[in-house]
């Protein structure tokens, strides 16, 4: 399980972090507080970053292109993925890598022509959609190719060609139509994955499930060094470069820990059988930072340069739109998704915008410092953002993707229990505004689906956390960790304080899976799908535990 403070050692001075985050709009309004050779500093190395992160000069690409007939290794190493579906378009991604472990894939730096499809049929007799991207150095050679056209609430078949190469075929689907009262809804959520804490069999049984989307809550990759036996994998036929053997900071450090991560066959096995959602959280760039400030206190500029260059690898190798492309440190990740009148769902962005952690982000009680009300988890523009979306909403069930517990969590039995300062109970305030705007919104369904900390959890969201009797007012499911954490186990050694301290915490299990859940207009069901091992391959999955929650009932009860 994933300690609720710190990763490793604070270093001298990372107490003190700045509790301001610097992004987007809310750049300008830091210049008071930092005054003006502080704001200047940081709007000269945003510039600098929107320059360095530049879309491709017209007409570059072409003048470098590669016959495709000379690429003699498959190109296609990282596999193919969909997402972010709507009713008449969905988001195809690959990248063109025939050497995925070296920088540039093996392409030297040269363009290359790519062919798409999509099917209505397995076996492309009734192609429905076809055309030609190119794959260029400037995005490492990733496609993101939004497909328009496409029929509501149908699944459909897509592949990418070049030269004398095929991909593997990936089954994608469209969201129906908006008016639409879809029957059902069947989706799963994930999270946490670090390559060197064990196999990613958790994906393998996520292919075979039948299921409409996946939801990836975070920390997709992990920045901390990958050993060249692969961690708790132990490979005896295979050596890992050496390039993985460092933390990440540099844009091509990134990528190349991206074509680590999407080599694995159990991790393409799942994005070619679903589209995923995808959401960060801190480890695509780095452990427990927040908006500018990173874990050790360093001066914003630098580190807004590696959030840059950890942003635009992470857009890179996502089935995301266009439209979500970064801009220097910057990357408007949050968005919402509609499932017909059925579901809405409302990802969100719990770092970009966050103010810094309180009391040096180590366990802590709340008190002054973390339950300022100025504090927030999301930012002023997104969570306006989501409270003007659900009073919008006509959806039977309003769910919200995101990353760190949402839940009051006391870590003991103590009247004045420590809580972590990383999570919701870090910014209590700013959990208060969500849950009364969702009151004030009339949202009578609210499921929030979490990840980040390594084991299941399901909770019964409280009006009043401290008082069991207070009204129920939604539901939280947490995913366990893919891979994060080893093994686990089915009862860690706090399992009896956490259920003591939580009475509204329902269900906890400290094993690796994922959740599997499915919507009706009558009830929400989790199904919490957990491994016995990840550090050898080839675990089966069972159910560990079910919950329904009724529509117009919020509450968990087992099944």
């Amino acid at each position: 399980m994933r300690p609720t403070g710190r990763h490793r050692t604070p270093l001298p001075g990372a107490a003190h972090r700045r509790s301001a985050a610097l992004h987007g709009p809310e750049l300008h309004a830091a210049a008071g507080h930092f005054g003006r050779r502080r704001f200047l500093t940081l709007t000269a190395a945003a510039a600098a970053l929107a320059f360095a992160t530049h879309t491709p000069a017209r007409g570059a690409a072409a003048a470098r292109r590669l016959d495709p007939a000379r690429i003699s290794e498959d190109p296609f190493t990282l596999g193919v993925a969909s997402g972010d579906p709507l009713p008449d378009s969905v988001v195809l991604w690959t990248r063109i890598a025939p050497a995925p472990y070296e920088p540039g894939g093996g392409l030297a730096g040269q363009s290359v022509a790519v062919e798409w499809e999509v099917a209505q049929d397995e076996r492309f007799g009734l192609v429905v959609r076809r055309g030609t991207a190119l794959a260029l150095p400037e995005h490492n050679h990733t496609l993101h190719v939004e497909v328009a056209g496409l029929d509501a609430g149908r699944p459909y078949y897509y592949r990418f060609r070049t030269g004398a190469w095929t991909s593997g075929t990936g089954r994608t689907r469209t969201a129906p139509a908006l008016g639409a009262a879809p029957g059902s809804l069947a989706f799963a959520a994930v999270s946490c994955q670090a390559y060197y804490d064990g196999y990613f069999t958790a994906h393998r049984h996520l292919a075979q499930e039948d299921l409409d989307v996946v939801f990836h809550l975070g920390d997709y990759l992990y920045e901390y060094p990958v050993d060249s036996a692969g961690g708790a994998r132990a490979y005896r036929d295979r050596v890992l470069p050496a390039v993985f053997d460092r933390e990440t900071v540099t844009l091509e450090e990134y990528r190349l820990r991206y074509a680590l991560y999407k080599s694995d066959p159990d991790l393409r096995a799942a994005h070619a059988a679903h589209p995923f959602v995808v959401a960060w959280d801190d480890h695509e760039t780095e452990n427990n930072y927040a908006g500018a400030v990173d874990e050790h206190g360093s001066p914003p500029t630098g580190f807004l340069l590696r959030r840059a260059a950890a942003y635009r690898a992470y857009w890179e190798h996502q089935p995301l739109r266009a439209r979500r492309a970064p801009v220097g440190p910057d990357m408007p990740l949050y968005r919402r998704l509609h499932w017909g009148s059925l579901a809405q769902f409302d990802v969100l962005d719990t770092r970009q915008y966050r103010s810094d952690q309180a009391y040096g982000d180590v366990q802590h009680v709340p008190g002054p410092e973390s339950d300022d009300p100025a504090r927030t988890m999301t930012g002023a523009a997104q969570e306006k953002w989501l409270l003007d979306g659900w009073r919008a909403s006509g959806a039977v069930w309003n769910v919200m993707p995101q990353q760190v517990c949402f839940s009051q969590r006391r870590l003991s039995t103590d009247a004045r229990a420590k809580m972590s300062m990383d999570a919701w109970d870090g910014y209590r305030a700013s959990r208060g505004r969500i849950l009364t705007g969702a009151r004030a919104a009339g949202v009578d369904n609210l499921v929030v689906l979490t990840g980040d900390v390594h084991v299941g959890y399901a909770f019964d969201i409280k009006a009043d956390f401290d008082d069991p009797a207070s009204r129920t007012v939604g539901t939280e499911i947490v995913t366990t960790s893919v891979a994060s954490g080893k093994d686990g186990t089915e009862r860690p050694a706090d399992w009896q304080t956490y259920l003591t301290a939580n009475p509204h915490l329902r269900f906890y299990d400290g094993r690796r899976g994922y959740v599997r859940v499915r919507l009706t207009p009558d009830a929400a069901r989790a199904d919490f799908r957990t491994l016995a091992a990840v550090t050898t391959p080839d675990s089966p999955v069972s159910t560990a535990a079910s919950f329904v929650t009724e529509a117009g009932n919020p509450g968990l009860t087992p099944v």
